[in-house]
């Protein structure tokens, strides 16, 4: 098989053809031992894509996420100056550091769409809990409120690098630990630090020093004075109008927990207040009439199904979305209880939607919904995500013109080969161990299995010295053991 005819655009429905080239191409890889070039080339090819203009990932299986584009079982990627400028076989160019990128998976960085980053210090700490009462008492109106700006500072680096390891390339942060304005400069700190990209929705904090949300008046100008950064800002918001109509004054989008009482959200919506991309999270218990209102005023939903199963948020609403005709995105929520790898949330929903219809099926309903499939869950972990973040002109896709925020994965692992489709091999197979490199605006921030410039000893002394002075001041107990 020759290479255009292996990397030909297959748009949604990758062609056994196609699907065997990738296989074919990937074992000649592997036999020949050169699907690795950055394993070979070690630091030297990494300081040359640190300081590179343009780079070329050659050789790549590549899911764009893009309809119009197309995916090509072999490809290239042409980055320069942190854009995607050619997607497409055979690119030839003489001046871009090359990335052999055989035996590899591009995909679009994964976007989660709601995370309290503050809370990294606070990973496993509920092991079995539950959002009330145990997350309620002791994280929300326990813990948080002890907070230094220091600690929420290490809290939010710890989250946005382990999210970067994990694939994540963007999240939405709610870190309600706004307590002074020196917590507030922290959390964007450590967000600019971090080298993610984020929506940065500023939420309440504790005590009589929080500026919610007046202080957003000040952030703009300082933090968010161009539209050509990583960072953008949001209001994260409740059903109180006031904070709606501090967001429509903000010109900020509105980021909300709405999940046990549908009739506050068709206030807001009779008073005027919602706005299309709003965002609204978790939406468990919602009737019709809301949903309805959510899909009108062109608001977003993000869904946290592995926490909202484990805490007894409710049932998780990703049918009731596509019901409504609202794409849902996916988020962790926070890691006091469980994992934020982008892998096992599409797994949870793959399976989770999967189930629930065959049981209707079972049942004897004939109007069951569609079963999700594999490529649905990835556009609601990497496209969908970037849209309910509003994004998606910037990221989400690997499309033409778009900031190459982008993933390489490794495709030939023994315990994931043979590769017979890519798509379900991600969505079902993968884990965060197949991660080979992680870029955000074509900058690498993880390469070759490990994060780029991280001084890790010196991260975990901090977030271990923040963690002790949290709970001991909050008077909570741990258990290595439990």
């Amino acid at each position: 098989m020759t290479r255009s005819d292996a990397g030909m655009r297959t748009g949604n429905s990758p062609s056994r053809r196609t699907v065997l080239g990738a296989g074919t191409m990937l074992a000649a890889a592997a036999s020949t031992g050169g699907a690795v070039a950055q394993d070979s080339a070690g630091p030297d090819l990494l300081g040359q894509i640190k300081s590179a203009r343009r780079l070329l990932f050659k050789g790549g299986i590549v899911l764009t996420m893009d309809r119009q584009t197309g995916d090509f079982a072999d490809a290239d990627i042409l980055v320069e100056n942190g854009t995607i400028r050619e997607v497409r076989p055979e690119i030839d160019t003489t001046d871009a550091v090359v990335i052999d990128a055989k035996g590899r998976i591009l995909l679009p960085g994964f976007v989660d769409t709601h995370s309290h980053s503050y809370q990294g210090l606070l990973r496993g700490t509920l092991p079995n809990g539950v959002v009330l009462p145990d997350y309620d008492r002791d994280i929300q109106k326990n813990i948080t409120q002890h907070y230094t700006a220091q600690d929420a500072y290490n809290g939010v680096l710890i989250t946005a690098l382990g999210m970067l390891d994990l694939g994540t390339t963007t999240m939405i942060d709610i870190s309600q630990v706004a307590h002074t304005r020196e917590h507030v400069d922290a959390n964007l700190q450590a967000l600019r630090d971090s080298g993610m990209r984020s929506l940065f929705a500023l939420a309440r904090g504790i005590g009589p020093q929080a500026q919610y949300p007046q202080v957003m008046k000040e952030l703009l100008p300082s933090y968010f004075s161009s539209s050509d950064q990583l960072i953008t800002p949001a209001l994260a918001t409740s059903t109180d109008a006031e904070t709606f109509k501090s967001a429509r004054e903000l010109g900020v989008r509105s980021v909300l927990h709405t999940r046990l009482n549908s009739e506050p959200l068709l206030a807001l919506s009779r008073a005027g207040l919602l706005r299309e991309g709003d965002v609204f999270i978790h939406c468990t218990h919602l009737n019709e009439q809301a949903w309805r209102v959510i899909k009108d005023t062109g608001g977003r939903t993000s869904h946290s199904p592995s926490v909202e199963m484990a805490m007894g948020h409710g049932y998780p609403a990703i049918q009731d979305a596509i019901n409504a005709g609202v794409r849902p995105s996916l988020s962790c929520d926070h890691c006091a209880t469980v994992g934020q790898d982008m892998f096992g949330m599409m797994r949870t929903t793959f399976n989770l939607q999967r189930l629930a219809v065959q049981q209707r099926q079972r049942g004897g309903d004939t109007n069951a919904p569609s079963l999700l499939t594999c490529r649905e869950v990835l556009e609601f972990a990497t496209r969908e995500g970037a849209r309910c973040a509003g994004l998606d002109h910037k990221v989400g896709t690997l499309t033409p013109g778009k900031e190459a925020d982008l993933l390489m994965l490794r495709a030939d692992d023994l315990n994931i080969w043979p590769l017979n489709n890519a798509v379900s091999t991600v969505v079902n197979l993968m884990n965060p161990g197949h991660i080979d490199a992680v870029f955000v605006r074509g900058k690498p921030r993880k390469w070759g299995g490990r994060l780029v410039d991280v001084d890790a000893p010196k991260i975990r002394s901090e977030v271990a010295r923040s963690r002790d002075n949290v709970l001991q001041k909050a008077d909570f107990k741990i258990d290595l053991m439990a």
